[in-house]
């Protein structure tokens, strides 16, 4: 390995470079694999309904012993009035992410099949606009210039 900064080499990895000092990590175990946006999802999808349940359950539970008794706390009931909060924003946001999986997950084989067969059987014509040459930029300067180069000499002659 050379040093990035000097560039010693003969260097080893996730150790520090014997001319410069500079530290050289090990950048094949730096690099990580990256996880699919499927997977977060389900793992999103798990989470929420976990959250969504056990607030349920506690507020159930709150509501179930102190209703109707004396001497109650607000703050009992203010805290089951949160519990059930977060679970009507978790089931929003459950809601939210079924629609997100719909739109992120790709087609199934079929449907591609059947988008593959749609593009062959149209004409080219209607898979593609005119070319529009009307506003194009020559590649060199030159051009032009030769161009009238070339009608001077014509109109001297």
């Amino acid at each position: 390995m050379f040093c990035p900064n000097c560039g010693k080499a003969d260097q080893k990895e996730n150790t520090y470079c014997r001319q410069c000092g500079k530290f050289l990590p090990d950048f094949d175990k730096i690099k990580r694999r990256e996880i699919p946006p499927e997977v977060h999802l389900k793992a999103n999808t798990v989470l929420n309904i976990m959250t969504a349940i056990g607030s349920l359950t506690l507020a159930i539970l709150l509501y179930v012993f102190f209703l109707g008794k004396e001497n109650t706390p607000v703050i009992i009931f203010v805290t089951a009035g949160f519990l059930t909060a977060m679970f009507a924003w978790q089931v929003q946001v459950f809601w939210r992410n079924l629609k997100l999986k719909k739109q992120i997950i790709p087609p199934s084989r079929a449907e591609n099949e059947e988008k593959q067969e749609e593009i062959k059987s149209a004409q080219t014509n209607d898979l593609l606009n005119e070319a529009d040459f009307s506003d194009i930029i020559p590649a060199i300067v030159t051009e032009y210039t030769t161009k009238n180069l070339k009608e001077k000499a014509n109109r001297s002659s």
